[in-house]
C-alpha cells in the first residue's frame, strides 16, 4: 500500500504500544537503580511498588493490544490530491484461528470527506498464497490486495 499507491503510513497505534512498553521498562529500570543505590532491605517498598507497576503496565498493554490494535498491522493515509479535504484512512488487519487454515484479511476504509467507514474481508486458505516450500507467492497475493483496495475505494462493498 505504501509503495504501490504511495500512501503515508500512520504509526499512531504502534506509538501507543511503544509508550506503554517504555513506561513498563522505566519502572523496571528505576527499581534496578534504586536497589543498586539502596541495597535490598532498605529498597523493599520501592521494589514492590515498581514490580506491581510493571505488571499493571503489562496488563494495560494486553488490553491495548486486544481492544485498540485488534490485529491491525497497517494504518496508512491517502492524501487528498488538492490538499483541501481531510485524509482518507486505510486500516488493514488480519487473523487466523488456531489449528485453522483460513486466513482472514480485512480492509477498512474511512472516507475523510464523508466520514463514512467501509469494510471488506477476504477469507481464503493459507495454501492459496504459499508454495510447497512455504514461500509467499506475491503474484497470487497481490491481486487479492488490489481487488480489496479497488472495491473499497470505488465505493462498492465486496465480500
Amino acid at each position: 500500500m505504501t509503495e504501490r499507491y504511495l500512501y503515508t503510513e500512520s504509526t499512531g497505534i504502534m506509538d501507543g504500544k511503544l509508550l506503554i512498553c517504555t513506561l513498563g521498562v522505566a519502572f523496571a529500570m528505576f527499581a534496578l537503580v534504586w536497589d543498586y543505590l539502596n541495597p535490598f532491605p532498605a529498597s523493599r517498598p520501592i521494589l514492590i511498588l515498581c514490580v506491581l507497576s510493571y505488571f499493571v503496565m503489562m496488563g494495560v498493554l494486553t488490553l491495548y493490544t486486544m481492544y485498540t490494535e485488534m490485529g491491525i498491522f497497517l494504518v496508512c493515509c491517502e492524501k487528498d490530491k488538492a490538499g483541501i479535504d481531510p485524509d482518507n484512512v486505510w486500516m488493514i488487519s488480519s487473523y487466523i484461528k488456531r489449528y485453522d487454515d483460513i486466513y482472514n484479511l480485512t480492509f477498512s476504509y474511512f472516507d475523510g470527506t464523508t466520514n463514512q467507514k467501509r469494510e471488506t474481508t477476504i477469507k481464503k486458505s493459507v495454501a492459496n498464497f504459499f508454495d510447497e516450500n512455504g514461500v509467499l507467492c506475491h503474484d497470487l497475493f497481490e491481486p487479492e490486495i488490489k481487488k480489496l483496495r479497488d472495491g473499497l475505494s470505488s465505493g462498492k462493498k465486496e465480500k
